[in-house]
């Protein structure tokens, strides 16, 4: 979950990132994967955003790792170019919504297609060269990634963002061989999976999250995901982390686990491990998904902002025994 936390708007992760997300650790999360970290600034979402485009970054986030991995916590970082929704305000913090103008710390964005994304101002189609250098942004960062200590990797190729603004029909219009039949769509995120496999060896595993469908007619939807997770796989890709929506605006039909039949299906149709997301918010809910085979792993977003320690109550609910509680909060245990 994006924090936009970084003041200085230097990519540098703080005190704030080191606190948000060791509590997550010392909660008792198996595996604690950092918000959107960009690879580029201009892939940033916002100008306080996260980054791993530079040497200072990795430094800063190698504490943050240390802190996770002593509460034997797994560290994962998700990499992540914003495309067309970047240079855009925070979250919270500004009653302006939209794009950030230069004048203001914003920038011109970059998209497969020069197609706005509703209400930000227009992007530049990356030419060639620029998806080249995309190519080489990603695996770059991946590198710097391993250096800091990360666990994990996971590519953020859903809720709109660069990675999914090609793979979608909606978003993508272009002529060559990034756009058109889906193998073409998939082509830069082929490229970026086969990049990073090759970089980093076969030990770390690779994550790619999707967004299942676009909630729109003629969009990005269920079937091709599950047909690119098995070409990702192919390339090199070790697991899917299957959300929806984001892409361009729609209506979504919320409820209790709403995105999990979306991992259902990709997990049976492209025969590949997924985790499920989504208004996941009570232990038996979360218990049922994954004894059930609807998906492997259960990853919580909001819910953990609003109780860090949802594992370690999740556990006793459940009535499993874990090796691991603070000894600081062994007072607080449940008996």
């Amino acid at each position: 979950m994006c924090q936009y936390s970084v003041f200085d708007e230097d990519g540098v992760p703080t005190p704030w990132h080191l606190v948000h997300l060791g509590a997550l650790a010392t909660g008792g999360s198996a595996l604690v994967i950092t918000e959107a970290t960009a690879v580029t600034p201009p892939g940033r979402i916002s100008p306080r955003d996260t980054g791993i485009w530079n040497e200072a970054q990795r430094d800063a986030w190698r504490p943050i790792v240390d802190f996770i991995h002593s509460q034997g916590a797994a560290a994962g970082i998700q990499l992540a170019h914003a495309g067309r929704k970047g240079s855009t305000y925070p979250a919270w913090g500004f009653e302006q919504h939209g794009t950030v103008p230069a004048a203001e710390g914003g920038w011109e964005t970059v998209s497969a297609s020069a197609v706005p994304f509703p209400g930000y101002e227009a992007p530049v189609a990356l030419d060639l060269a620029g998806i080249d250098a995309i190519v080489t942004a990603f695996t770059d960062a991946a590198v710097r990634a391993l250096d800091a200590g990360f666990d994990l990797l996971e590519l953020h190729a859903a809720h709109g963002y660069l990675l999914h603004q090609f793979l979608s029909p909606l978003s993508n219009q272009r002529g060559d061989e990034y756009g058109g039949s889906l193998e073409n769509r998939a082509r830069l995120l082929l490229r970026i999976v086969k990049s990073i496999r090759e970089k980093i060896g076969s030990e770390t595993p690779l994550l790619v999250r999707f967004s299942a469908t676009d909630w729109t007619e003629g969009g990005w939807d269920q079937t091709q995901t599950s047909t690119v997770a098995g070409w990702a796989r192919d390339a090199g890709a070790d697991f899917f982390d299957i959300s929806s929506g984001g892409n361009v605006a729609a209506t979504v039909p919320l409820s209790p686990g709403y995105q999990v039949p979306f991992a259902e299906y990709v997990r049976s149709r492209a025969d590949v491990s997924t985790s499920a997301v989504g208004l996941i918010t009570d232990p038996h809910q979360a218990e049922e998904i994954v004894a059930s085979g609807k998906a492997d792993v259960v990853m919580l977003a909001r819910e953990l902002l609003r109780d860090p320690h949802w594992p370690l109550r999740a556990a006793h609910e459940l009535g499993v025994e874990l090796d691991y509680w603070p000894g600081q909060y062994l007072r607080a245990r449940w008996q």
